[in-house]
């Protein structure tokens, strides 16, 4: 097999190619071999050695989704045979040729699917999954605002929240992306880029959001907090911006003083304003079985209603994960990247 290997956080040049020998699957365990491997803002903080999750894990390979084909059963594996398609998750180890996971893990790939496109899926969605339906407990009329919604996270967010009845505002970099968002279904975009954010978000929704979804992370949580109707939730899951944009070994003194610009809210203001700030992080709930099953049933159920259909994907060979991760940290990409493995 071969695989993206991580010896030691560091830049782009950390992201080592390396042939190692096959596994082979153990007891109740499948073996894939992987056509496609889903990119994330999460893979280059973990490259970086800025992943709490991965603390203590090195050398590993990053990843957190992948797709292929299933070619192996260890003893007693059941629910897919040799040959079946699948999509499926993984705590790291995701940038590889070959996956031996359990087989609540995989997923049957959806009629017409490319692999680029299953591998893109899991992750980002079941992100937004979790954000609109567990944490912020969205209903239908409801007003969102979605930050950095042209990307994967971002534009999973918006098509979920339109599924569910949402009004969905995209907040996004560019003119291009804002026709990216436009295009997934959002109500309205506000294009961050041309300094009226705040005014345009006061525009488009003057009595306040009824839930906000950030995964910036610094400037932009507090003074989104502040647009919360009564009964508002800010749900924080991400942390973009404390890493420089483009900036592969920033500054332990750039990244101090970003973790220093991360807003703290008072429990005291919260409860006299009948506003609430939760946060998740969706790495830490891939090993729970019962969610993952529930969720997936809907997101797959949604798939199958033609309600949900597969996002953009820009592909680069698994040997090139540098440049993706180059690419994902300009901040320029739209949809979702990955990395395919040239299999057959």
């Amino acid at each position: 097999m071969k695989r993206i290997l991580i010896t030691e956080p560091g830049g782009h040049e950390a992201l080592r190619w390396v042939e190692e020998a096959d596994p082979d699957p153990g007891p109740g365990q499948v073996r894939v071999r992987v056509r496609a491997a889903g990119v994330n803002y999460a893979d280059c903080m973990v490259r970086m050695g800025h992943y709490k999750a991965a603390e203590g894990l090195y050398p590993m390979s990053p990843g957190f989704e992948f797709s292929g084909v299933v070619d192996a059963l260890g003893v007693g594996a059941e629910g897919f045979c040799e040959g079946d398609r699948v999509f499926g998750i993984t705590r790291f180890g995701g940038y590889a040729d070959t996956q031996i996971v359990e087989p609540w893990r995989l997923w049957p790939i959806p009629e017409g699917w490319s692999f680029e496109e299953a591998a893109a899926f899991p992750a980002v969605h079941f992100t937004a999954y979790y954000g609109l339906h567990r944490a912020a407990k969205v209903e239908a009329g409801e007003t969102v605002l979605i930050h950095s919604a042209a990307g994967g996270a971002g534009s999973a967010f918006v098509r979920l929240a339109k599924i569910a009845g949402c009004r969905a505002i995209g907040v996004v970099g560019s003119q291009e992306k804002a026709d990216a968002c436009v295009a997934l279904g959002a109500d309205a975009v506000i294009v961050r880029s041309r300094g009226r954010l705040w005014e345009d978000a006061d525009r488009i929704a003057p009595k306040g959001f009824d839930a906000i979804f950030d995964a910036n992370g610094v400037s932009t949580p507090r003074p989104g907090y502040r647009r919360l109707k009564a009964g508002g939730r800010l749900v924080v899951y991400g942390f973009a911006e404390i890493m420089p944009r483009g900036n592969q070994n920033p500054s332990l003194f750039r990244l101090g003083f970003n973790y220093l610009r991360v807003p703290k809210f008072s429990p005291f203001e919260m409860t006299s304003s009948n506003r609430a700030v939760m946060g998740f992080n969706v790495i830490f709930l891939f090993g729970d079985r019962e969610l993952a099953r529930v969720g997936m049933k809907d997101l797959l159920g949604w798939v199958a209603d033609g309600k949900l259909r597969p996002g953009s994907t820009t592909a680069f060979p698994m040997e090139r994960a540098a440049d993706a991760h180059r690419a994902l940290e300009s901040g320029t990409t739209t949809g979702k990247l990955v990395l395919t493995t040239g299999a057959d």
